[in-house]
């Protein structure tokens, strides 16, 4: 059904089966495992495969499949050796397995989710295939390379990336590149736990990712040695892979410099001049390069004696001014004589040596084709080539001085496919199964594979070629200059790459998707162990476009190798090349002096990765994983955790932000660049070279605590710093950023201080101590609050509490596996809540009930008189099931002053707190409040919200339902006192208030909410969660799951107010039949009846019944609306005379008389002029109508016969209108007259001591609908006000309408 999807798969009888084990081992466990019967994919299938599962340490765990009958190939990695044992005492996972077909499940002890699972599909191993699948925990995996992927988390609507080092270009292809790192990373939650796989294989491989979420990786060759690492965090995760496989080379303090490098500067002159034109822009820049431009025709270890005749003393003319040479060699050696015709000394002491990889006789220098034309290739894991590398360095270094390395072309490439002689029709050439790679056959632009190399064919070890050159060049920098960090970039790179040098990301387009897809490489290299890495700046391959160009640096100024470079037949692109004056030289100048200010910072990064395995450019969800829109931010990135880097990498000068969303307006010259709080950040004068170290401190903290460290660039050891200020004796507080500057104290590190102040209350943490309106200092001062009109923002209270004592204390507490008890009792008066008429009641009980795992309740309620509960059934347990074990939380019942808190005990985050000095409990005026565990609220309802997650600057929103279209801080039609919150971590949980009274709750950025209602107790809910849906599906499981609707009622709907008859509905089928239009259901609007009253026909639609029909037949279907208003002036109307008869209406308390509105339908014998305004009409025409009490049992009957008569009219059968749903409206209930006629009776029910921030709060509760003093019955037969259950008749009607 979609594409990617394989059409032919594994049947369950493919793979191994358990044939003995788990066998103990030092090492850990060991399974033998046989071949199940099935056919071979592609030959030589092992019938027996050896599991060895070794328990490195507690984070670590290796799983390897080998033949125990045959010797594969195996990679010989400088770094990591054997593991010997003993198996780790604490593993942090465990094992379980499947025996037939055999299957693997690694298990995260700690919350028992399996995080690597093969049981997901048969593992195949033979000599030249080898494949197997794992299930994993989530889809948001990240690192595989080398390739370009345009996003930095991976796809996983199957795809499939091919692995084995290619000479290549960048492109938007599925194509290999230059570098082999079968590494990725998985974050499993937004709990940050996180697991990363490692497959130590050589040979040609890909790696399929599909949505289940799976990986399957298929090699040809080798073995599968898998390495499991689980952390706690994703950057926990990489820690401990990067020191498995080798802790990253700490560059020198220069090479975090600015660098310019050119394919084809033409002369050494032009290099110079190149070099004195950005000097001449005060532009900081430590780097040149020359390529192999400089060489004698593209040889290595030689120069062009006539464009460059002067190189010998380059590097002395760039350090005289504190800059450094970087010179390139490629791997590829020339076989041709010197432009002069004298001998390439260099390919003959090679030659001598026997250095040169060899074709598959083991003898004969393989020859292939690169830029200096026919060519060999050293074999660098040859300890006689090293050797002779070395010698070549030493020469040369003596004839050319130079102070780094870049080496290229090391995939090995070469022009021609294969060999010059080509390449032998043999299984290594042409292997049973090619992985897609970007060429075919693999040798396309490389080596033969059974070529021979001191480590094995090229078919085992192409992919190592790279890193062999690293290594020996390596060594060879290291005699050169003893006991000095060396410069050393590559292009070629496997696993541990890192601990030898850098890396650049190839030859990239001047294009905007080369400038956006550079950060996911960027990223993902420091998932690899490469932190210092970068690409070519503006883009190597053609001409980049000003604006492009200017982004790019302003960008670049911030990769962590930081070098402009493109190919010959690209325009000049270093910055001073467009101009001393212009946008993109003030802005390059500009952020690079802010990169050369932050390299102290950026150093002891860098420091952090050589000795820890942190990241340097570190993916936001490093940092941020509890936040889910991190998990996907692929133009943003972190130097460490505290800089935040966000470029504009479109045409243009604005973007969007994460979190926030804001909009984020960058000029030309800009780019964002945001500091955190709570962090160091030791910072230098700028120069224009590194050389010039004078250093700070620069502690921006907005927590409560600063987080950093500093590494010395020289000695590698801490730095003392004296603080330097610039205002003498000065304090600057910024309260709405949290943040407190204070200046001139002239204090020095290693001496101790103290800072004291008086702590006020914050605008955030103030809690309304007057929510009714008509507050001032004078009434506020009764209450016994504080008033305050110096705030911050424009709906911060004036009037607020006093401290956190809310009066009331708890007694008596009992706790039981079941829940918890206790009496809460008012010890003082001293905060009325709104006014002196809300008197609190003194004795309250609290009830706490365990329902479940994930599901509680506590309950406040007057002790000694019954009050108004909620009469709508829950679906809760009869007994509570929660086991004390299991408990997704605990409750704490807080003695003085009274309050709950609720903790969840996976993450101890506390999500309900109500020791806050707003409580407060009457008989028309209940009040909680509670802290937040984080400012990500959404729900409350009905209400229009401009957002879906709610703003907590002081907004208030009044629940209560009304006829009332939508608009901003209107309440309308429903009521929905539930809200889901998120947790810091990325925990979910749910808090439905059971209370139907008229409310409002208020948000503040403390963070906390506020509820306020005029009735009823206060019954709270919690659910668990822990994620986001299953908190919703918890919630529904409580309040009963969603109606399924009937298939044909997710088509398109028609209905509209004013159908003059039935033929305009007729014609209105018609043309959308004839338009090809898709519709399903047609409605009719009140227009159908007579005069609007429910369970008529008006003349004008006499055709209505036989028009349903037809709609019907042509398999459409057909809705009818009903009010529930039932007009009581009509002489012969069955709807009325029967509901008086069944006594079904609303009344007066203690009475029989009814309560009457006025609402849709008119008066009989009446001409409705509509030029008159609304209120008169509704004066002249309507008629009084009664309010079906739908609680009534009585009313449950009469309605079911009502609808009945309409579909089959027992009076007239051609007027019975079969239609196929209905819509009920008008069921706030809504009242045109506000209220009753003749008006309400009780106002302190209708205009409550406290009246909620509703929309026209000064109208009262009675605005739009009928008196709250209306007596309604429920079905045991109490009586109950209106004023209690008026936000519950729409849900009274629904029930008996769906019945």
């Amino acid at each position: 059904s979609e594409p990617g999807v394989p059409w032919c798969f594994f049947s369950s009888e493919h793979g191994y089966r358990l044939e003995s084990g788990p066998h103990t081992t030092t090492q850990g466990l060991e399974f033998f495992l046989r071949r199940l019967p099935s056919p071979s994919l592609f030959g030589a299938a092992a019938d027996l495969v050896r599991l060895q599962a070794q328990f490195q340490s507690s984070a670590r765990l290796r799983l390897q499949f080998t033949d125990p009958k045959k010797q594969q190939f195996e990679v010989p990695h400088d770094h990591i050796g054997p593991f010997s044992g003993p198996a780790t005492s604490d593993p942090k996972y465990r094992l379980k397995f499947q025996e037939n077909p055999f299957g693997i499940q690694v298990i995260r002890a700690s919350t028992g989710k399996v995080i690597f699972d093969t049981t997901i599909g048969p593992l195949v191993f033979s000599e030249q295939f080898l494949q197997i699948s794992t299930r994993i925990p989530s889809s948001n995996v990240y690192g595989l390379g080398e390739h370009l992927h345009r996003s930095f988390r991976h796809d996983l609507h199957w795809k499939t990336w091919p692995l084995f080092s290619r000479h290549a270009a960048p492109s938007a292809s599925v194509e290999n590149l230059a570098g082999v790192h079968a590494f990725f990373l998985c974050l499993e939650d937004n709990s940050g736990a996180s697991m990363g796989v490692f497959l130590m294989n050589s040979n040609a491989m890909e790696v399929a990712l599909t949505p289940a979420p799976a990986v399957t990786f298929r090699t040809i060759g080798g073995i599968l040695d898998f390495y499991i690492f689980l952390g706690d965090t994703p950057e926990q995760v990489v820690q401990e892979y990067v020191q498995f496989i080798g802790l990253p080379a700490l560059p020198p303090y220069w090479a975090l410099g600015f660098q310019l490098s050119h394919r084809s500067y033409g002369s050494l002159d032009e290099v110079k001049a190149v070099v004195e034109r950005n000097r001449a822009i005060g532009l900081p820049y430590d780097v040149q390069y020359t390529d192999i431009d400089a060489m004698d025709g593209c040889k290595d270890f030689t120069y062009d004696k006539i464009k460059f005749h002067d190189l010998p003393n380059f590097r002395e003319f760039l350090n005289a001014a504190e800059q450094k040479f970087v010179i390139v060699l490629d791997a590829a050696i020339a076989m041709e004589p010197m432009a002069d015709g004298s001998p390439y000394r260099t390919f003959e002491r090679g030659q001598e040596k026997r250095v040169w990889v060899n074709e598959s006789d083991g003898v004969t220098p393989l020859i292939g084709e690169a830029r200096p034309g026919q060519v060999v290739f050293p074999d660098f894991s040859n300890p006689v080539c090293v050797e002779w590398w070395e010698q070549e360095f030493q020469r040369f270094h003596e004839l050319i001085p130079y102070d780094g390395i870049w080496i290229d072309m090391n995939e090995a490439a070469s022009f021609i496919p294969g060999s010059t002689r080509g390449c032998t029709d043999s299984t290594w050439n042409f292997p049973p199964y090619t992985p897609r790679v970007a060429d075919w056959p693999l040798f396309r632009r490389s080596l033969c594979l059974d070529a021979v190399q001191s480590w094995g064919r090229q078919y085992d070890v192409h992919s190592l070629y790279g890193h062999s050159m690293a290594l020996a060049t390596l060594r060879a920098l290291g005699r050169l200059s003893p006991g000095r960090r060396s410069f050393l970039v590559s292009g070629s790179t496997f696993a541990g790459s890192g601990r030898l040098g850098g890396h650049w990301l190839g030859d990239n387009a001047a294009t905007w998707d080369h400038l956006r897809w550079a950060t996911p490489a960027l990223l993902e290299f420091g998932l690899f162990g490469i932190p210092y890495v970068g690409a070519a700046i503006c883009g190597s391959l053609g001409a980049a476009p000003e604006e492009l160009c200017r982004r790019w640096m302003q960008l670049g100024a911030f990769y962590p190798l930081a070098r402009n470079h493109n190919h010959e037949s690209s325009t000049p692109q270093d910055p001073a090349a467009f101009g001393a004056n212009s946008v993109l030289v003030n802005s390059s100048r500009h952020y690079l002096s802010i990169r050369y200010h932050l390299l102290p910072y950026l150093y002891s990064l860098f420091y952090r990765a050589h000795t820890r395995g942190d990241t340097v450019a570190r993916p936001l969800l490093h940092e941020f994983y509890a936040e889910e829109a991190t998990w996907d931010v692929n133009g943003q990135f972190l130097w460490g955790p505290g800089l935040l880097i966000t470029p504009v990498l479109e045409p243009g000068s604005r973007l969007w932000m994460r979190k926030q969303w804001t909009h984020l307006y960058l000029p030309a010259d800009k780019l964002g660049l945001h500091l955190r709080g709570g962090h160091i950040f030791p910072v230098q004068h700028p120069a224009t070279t590194t050389a010039a170290r004078v250093s700070r401190i620069l502690a921006l903290n907005i927590t409560t605590y600063f987080k950093g460290w500093f590494v010395s660039y020289n000695s590698m050891i801490d730095f003392l710093f004296e603080i330097i200020c610039k205002m003498i004796h000065k304090i600057l507080c910024f309260t709405f950023y949290i943040v407190a500057i204070v200046q001139g104290l002239r204090l020095r590190l290693g001496q101790s201080y103290s800072l004291h102040w008086t702590l006020g209350t914050r605008d955030s943490d103030r809690f309304d101590c007057h929510p009714a309106e008509g507050a001032s200092r004078e009434s506020c001062e009764h209450l016994g609050c504080i008033w305050n009109e110096n705030t911050s923002g424009i709906r911060v209270p004036y009037c607020h509490y006093n401290g956190s004592d809310n009066g009331y204390s708890a007694s008596d507490i009992r706790y039981s596996p079941t829940g918890a008890t206790a009496t809460v009792t008012l010890e003082r008066r001293g905060h009325a809540s709104t006014t002196a008429a809300t008197t609190p009641i003194e004795t309250l009980g609290l009830e706490v009930t365990f329902h479940m795992d994930h599901l509680l309740q506590f309950k406040i309620y007057d002790s000694a008189t019954q009050r108004y509960e909620v009469p709508v059934p829950l679906s809760l347990p009869g007994t509570p099931q929660a086991s004390v074990q299991r408990r997704l939380y605990d409750v704490t019942i807080q003695e003085r002053p009274f309050g709950v808190q609720v903790r969840r005990r996976s993450s101890g985050t506390v999500i309900w707190d109500s020791q806050l000095p707003t409580f407060t409990f009457s008989d028309q005026f209940l009040q909680i409040s509670t802290h937040l565990p984080a400012p990500f609220v959404f729900g409350f309802g009905e209400t229009e919200h401009d957002a879906f997650r709610h703003n907590l600057d002081w907004h208030t929103w009044g629940m209560f339902t009304r006829d009332q279209p939508p608009g901003y801080k209107l309440n309308s039609y429903g009521f929905q006192p539930f809200y889901m919150g998120l947790e810091k971590d990325g925990n979910a949980h749910g808090v439905l208030l059971l209370n139907s009274n008229a409310m409002d709750v208020t948000f503040q950025p403390t963070p906390a909410l506020t509820y306020r209602t005029v009735g009823g107790i206060l019954d709270f809910y919690l659910v668990l969660g822990p994620t986001p849906e299953e908190v919703v599906q918890e919630y529904t499981e409580l309040v009963g799951r969603p109606v399924m609707p009937a298939y044909w009622a997710l088509g398109f709907q028609l209905c509209r107010y004013g159908y003059e008859n039935d033929a305009e509905i007729a014609q209105l089928v018609n043309d959308m039949n004839r338009a090809q239009i898709p519709l399903d259901v047609q409605y009719a609007d009140i227009d159908y009846m007579e005069r609007q009253l429910d369970f008529t026909l008006s003349p004008r639609f006499q055709g209505l019944p036989e028009l349903v029909q037809r709609i019907q037949s042509n398999g459409m279907r057909f809705i009818l609306i009903l009010d529930p208003a039932i007009s009581a002036n009509e002489t012969n109307y069955p709807a009325y005379d029967r509901g008086v008869q069944q006594d079904v209406f609303i009344k007066w308390p203690d009475s029989d008389d009814l309560v009457y509105a006025k609402v849709w339908p008119d008066l009989p014998n009446v001409v409705v002029n509509d030029s008159l305004d609304w209120d008169t009409q509704v004066e002249l025409y309507r008629a009084f109508a009664a309010m079906p009490d739908f609680f009534r049992n009585s009313t449950k009957d009469w309605w079911a016969q009502e609808i009945a008569e309409v579909y089959e009219n027992p009076r007239n059968s051609s007027l019975s209108i079969k239609f196929d749903g209905l819509w009920i409206d008008m069921n706030e209930p809504s009242s045109f007259v506000h209220g009753t006629i003749g008006g309400c009776r009780d106002r302190n029910l209708n205009f409550p001591p406290y009246m909620p921030q509703l929309g026209s709060r000064s109208e009262g509760l009675s605005f739009k609908t009928v008196c709250m003093e209306g007596q309604q019955q429920l079905p045991d037969g109490s009586p109950v006000r209106h004023y209690d259950v008026h936000n519950l008749y729409g849900w009274a009607q629904t029930k008996p309408t769906l019945e």
